[in-house]
């Protein structure tokens, strides 16, 4: 007689965090999963039902605001309900939260939170602690001005203003002279200065294990954006700057998937910002073969990954919008281009 055993089919659920926009994530991980042969559900979670990534994931869930005392607590509930291996934040404001919480998620339930340690998130999310770091370590970064240099007569223009802990180039503006830096500095509570430069701006996107080696790093020229976010990209193997983005990883030591926003000048490369998530822009790099999701399923059925350029140079990307449909009971009835005008 034979016996046949039932092969255990492997099941790595996702949970993606304040989900939003980010379809084309979704459907990233979602195309890891097919091709390596897992069988899984992508889990899309929002504090707002009409987030349009929510009808792209396989199941749908509503979680309570970041600032809501259950937040945490109801993160660990969905991941024991539903077995999810893997918690992904995708915006700054749950960064912190997430760090924090990240033992005690990771305690009660089978669930890895996708966040570097808290004093590298710490750094990141602190744009003056990130400068500073930076400074500290010997990397390329604008000139800061103190608010005592603001108020010389010697300050030279332009220069340019932003959040202290911003996200998507919101309240970030280009100051020309005096009454437009006082117009700023009134309208943004905590603000920093810096001098305002000129070169090819990049999107650097890094995916590093979880104990921090790098496995990938892609620059991403930005030829146009929107609301701060990527809108027409190039992918430029650049070897100066991944050879500095080494460099500057294995100082920080961040885990998964991070993005760095940098100038190429004349004279050196000058970094604006880390940003340690899944940028927007960040499927380009990971259509292009630095595929960080596919990499995650990897890590987290046990495999070990090596550093590699295997992306392809040079590949444009043009993002635009699209919509889906809802009925009157906020259920998917279908896509743009579905049905007649």
């Amino acid at each position: 007689m034979i016996v046949q055993i039932a092969k255990e089919v492997e099941s790595i659920n996702i949970l993606i965090l304040s989900a939003g926009r980010r379809v084309e994530l979704i459907k990233c991980f979602k195309d890891a999963a097919r091709r390596l042969g897992i069988e899984n559900e992508i889990f899309g979670a929002d504090c707002q039902e009409t987030a349009p990534a929510l009808y792209f994931a396989d199941r749908r869930v509503l979680l309570p605001r970041i600032s809501e005392p259950n937040y945490i607590d109801t993160i660990i509930h969905v991941c024991k309900k539903h077995n999810i291996r893997l918690v992904v934040p995708t915006i700054d404001t749950d960064l912190l939260l997430l760090a924090e919480s990240k033992e005690r998620i990771e305690t009660l339930t089978k669930a890895k939170v996708l966040i570097s340690e808290l004093d590298v998130i710490r750094i990141c999310r602190d744009k003056i602690k990130t400068h500073k770091f930076l400074m500290q370590e010997g990397f390329g970064v604008p000139k800061l001005y103190l608010d005592e240099e603001l108020d010389s007569a010697n300050v030279e223009f332009p220069l340019f203003i932003k959040p202290i802990d911003g996200s998507s180039s919101i309240n970030a503006f280009r100051v020309n002279n005096f009454k437009e830096l006082d117009l700023y500095r009134q309208l943004i509570p905590r603000y920093m200065v810096q001098e305002f430069i000129n070169g090819d701006e990049y999107t650097v996107d890094a995916f590093l294990d979880f104990d921090s080696n790098i496995v990938s790093i892609v620059p991403r020229l930005r030829l146009a954006t929107r609301t701060g976010e990527i809108a027409k990209g190039k992918i430029v193997k650049d070897n100066e700057i991944i050879s500095d983005v080494k460099r500057l990883f294995r100082v920080l030591k961040p885990v998964g998937h991070v993005t760095v926003q940098c100038m190429k000048t004349d004279k050196s490369i000058q970094y604006i910002e880390i940003n340690p998530r899944f940028g927007g822009g960040a499927p380009m790099s990971i259509k292009s073969g630095a595929d960080s999701c596919e990499g995650l399923y990897r890590l987290l059925r046990g495999e070990k990954l090596s550093y590699h350029e295997d992306y392809q140079d040079g590949l444009l990307f043009l993002r635009f919008d699209d919509c889906i449909i809802l009925n009157d009971r906020n259920e998917l009835v279908g896509c743009n281009g579905d049905f007649d005008d």
